[in-house]
């Protein structure tokens, strides 16, 4: 009984807040999500750790070998250490942000990111991104859409993910310059091809 009435005093007490304080609570729970636990990478591997912060923020991951996205946290496989691989994320709305980067690095077989409506998606992390020597030689396929923390200084540096051949960009109101952007993106990647829908 006690529980309850301390439960609806919390929910009482959380009407009364300004506007700005569930911002601030969602901001730090998100916060708290992309926590890196570096002892929990060496204890189940890169891909394990990666796939459970993905998904702990709403992302999707698809394994090498599987055609079907895993989307549920409880619902990831289990089995031998490095068994399950992370080919494909999709991060659609999810709240992914850089202090979570860390958590791709180790990956060596991702081909395809998809960042679509992420709030908390900026240069920063698509720098550190672009940084992390495996995902350099394994990244083929991308997609920017929705991002408006993203400017061209964000995408210019994935011209270091020498490998990547498809690139979908679209609504990013923070790109001011995007034909040099492009420009400068396919003078390094020639088989990059590009498609755009920026205003």
């Amino acid at each position: 009984m006690r529980l309850l009435t301390w439960s609806a005093r919390m929910i009482l007490s959380t009407r009364k807040q300004p506007p700005g304080g569930s911002r601030e609570f969602w901001g730090w729970l998100n916060a708290v999500f992309n926590k890196v636990d570096y002892e929990r990478i060496k204890a189940v591997g890169p891909d394990r750790a990666a796939a459970e912060w993905l998904l702990r923020c709403g992302a999707k991951v698809r394994f090498r070998g599987f055609d079907r996205w895993q989307h549920d946290y409880n619902a990831l496989p289990t089995g031998p250490l490095g068994r399950y691989k992370i080919e494909a994320i999709d991060a659609t709305e999810s709240c992914i942000m850089y202090r979570g980067f860390d958590h791709l690095e180790g990956l060596e077989h991702v081909e395809e990111i998809k960042l679509n409506k992420c709030i908390y998606i900026e240069d920063a992390c698509l720098e550190h991104l672009s940084q992390i020597k495996m995902l350099q030689d394994s990244v083929k396929n991308m997609t920017v859409v929705s991002c408006g923390n993203v400017t061209d200084k964000g995408l210019i540096a994935l011209h270091h993910l020498r490998n990547l051949e498809w690139l979908f960009l679209s609504d990013l109101p923070g790109v001011k310059d995007k034909d040099q952007t492009v420009d400068r993106l396919q003078t390094a990647l020639p088989r990059l091809a590009i498609e755009l829908d920026l205003a």
